[in-house]
């Protein structure tokens, strides 16, 4: 029986496909980064805005964001607006989306950043925590995706981008935050196969251990061991660490995966950590 193909998938995956320029991948495109006032979210920001697309960015904390922001604007002159939200509240997902709208007129990437990290044990995790990482981690993705879906269902065109993370896969950090990471991973797979004939893709990239004002914070004070309620001598003796991804390792995979130089990745999850955690 010949094979048949769809004419507008024939179309969006033409032979004849080209990047002609490196240095703007990202133009004309507009793209949405939660938790993004510092670390690896900001870093994001900064490289979409150089390479050419108008940025929309969401954070808790009003002030480092407005900060974050004209830092960014300083740096690269791009367009880059945003607005104070918490992706752990559905209706904050949705003014997201309203005010990137009202702002640039479309939305063509989401880069789901906002994260919250822990290393206790689950023996000490209490019900605060698991609940603070779950919201946070579980529940803003899957809010953020469900409007995005529904948003890039109208166009049949658009790219997710979630931000996981090494213990997806070799849970050595906190119960809660490996469960959450874990999940991810499946709801980006679980996307990918819903847009499965479409123009929607969704993918994750997953940093290893990278230096950050979050990352550090979890060293602070000296050595934490099992029998205090905590993971970190056991993450650190179960690595292979000798060198470490920065921020713009990561920025450069989200890059990637953004631009149309991978359009025909999907499903997929992109592990950055210099091989630390064969």
């Amino acid at each position: 029986m010949a094979q048949t193909f769809d004419e507008a998938a024939r179309s969006r995956y033409a032979e004849n496909f080209r990047i002609t320029d490196f240095n703007k991948m990202m133009a004309g495109k507009v793209v949405i980064i939660t938790g993004a006032s510092y670390g690896m979210g900001k870093m994001f920001a900064q490289i979409m805005c150089e390479q050419g697309a108008k940025v929309f960015v969401t954070a808790r904390g009003e002030e480092k964001l407005m900060a974050a922001i004209e830092d960014i604007r300083e740096k690269t002159g791009g367009e880059i607006t945003g607005i104070v939200a918490d992706s752990s509240k559905p209706a904050d997902c949705k003014k997201v989306f309203d005010k990137a709208l009202e702002a640039y007129g479309t939305i063509d990437v989401l880069i789901n950043n906002a994260g919250k990290g822990e290393l206790i044990t689950i023996d000490a995790v209490d019900d605060d925590m698991i609940d603070s990482v779950v919201d946070t981690n579980m529940k803003g993705p899957l809010y953020l995706c469900r409007e995005a879906v529904r948003y890039f269902l109208t166009k049949d065109e658009g790219n997710i981008i979630n931000i996981s993370s090494a213990n997806g896969v070799r849970p050595m950090c906190g119960a809660a935050y490996c469960s959450t990471k874990g999940g991810l991973n499946t709801l980006t797979k679980n996307v990918a196969i819903r847009c499965t004939g479409t123009g929607i893709r969704c993918n994750a990239v997953a940093p290893g251990h990278t230096p950050s004002p979050t990352a550090y914070a979890h060293d602070d004070g000296g050595p934490k061991t099992v029998e205090m309620g905590y993971m970190n001598d056991i993450r650190n003796a179960r690595t292979v660490r000798t060198v470490h991804p920065w921020e713009i390792d990561q920025a450069y995979a989200v890059l990637f995966l953004a631009s149309d130089m991978s359009r025909c990745i999907n499903g997929e999850v992109l592990c950055v950590d210099c091989g630390c955690y064969l």
